[in-house]
């Protein structure tokens, strides 16, 4: 039976590099016109995307909007795109700066309580029974993170960056976000030790 967690808890693996980008062909191609290519690269990102704007924002509707955001930077800022890094490092890089301009609108406001996963589909409901305790105490680990270290390991989990990439994305010195991607890994097996 496939847990429906098995991408987190795979992302508390060793931060090695993911598969190479096939995502610039689609991007490129919607450059040049076509927007089947767009739709694609749409569907292939939006939930990963939106998992990670979710769990960082202060509230839903924050997410709802910089997720918004995110793509029409896309749209609009098509004819710009040049395949330089992966596409998701680009992607992920306009979603974290959104949310970062995002989160000094909202510093007064209290922080909402870490919201309930995204999924694609609806997953099976006896896999859904015998992991809402795992899942409730990872999401609960997850939140208990700092922002820093949260969004290091979600940058990995959800956006499949590397270190390198994560360190593109966030503007630090790759140790830097290698020492937080470990931190987090630390501190996320610490708190879940008893479901080993």
């Amino acid at each position: 039976m496939e847990l429906v967690l098995a991408p987190w808890l795979a992302a508390m693996g060793d931060g090695a590099a993911p598969a190479p980008d096939a995502d610039a062909a689609l991007m490129t191609r919607y450059v040049q016109g076509d927007t089947g290519a767009f739709e694609q690269l749409y569907r292939r990102h939006r939930a990963p995307l939106y998992r990670y704007i979710l769990r960082l924002s202060p509230a839903r509707a924050d997410a709802d909007e910089v997720f918004q955001e995110v793509w029409m930077a896309v749209i609009q800022g098509r004819a710009r795109y040049v395949p330089t890094a992966r596409f998701t490092t680009f992607l992920f890089s306009i979603a974290h700066r959104r949310l970062a301009d995002r989160l000094r609108q909202a510093a007064r406001r209290p922080r909402a309580a870490m919201p309930e996963d995204v999924h694609d589909g609806a997953p099976d409901p006896l896999a859904q029974m015998e992991n809402a305790a795992l899942g409730a105490a990872l999401a609960g680990a997850v939140a208990a993170l700092s922002r820093e270290h949260r969004e290091a390991f979600l940058l990995r989990l959800e956006g499949e960056l590397s270190v390198d990439e994560i360190a593109a994305v966030t503007g630090v010195p790759f140790e830097t976000a290698k020492s937080r991607l470990r931190a987090a890994n630390r501190a996320l097996r610490e708190k879940l030790g008893d479901w080993k």
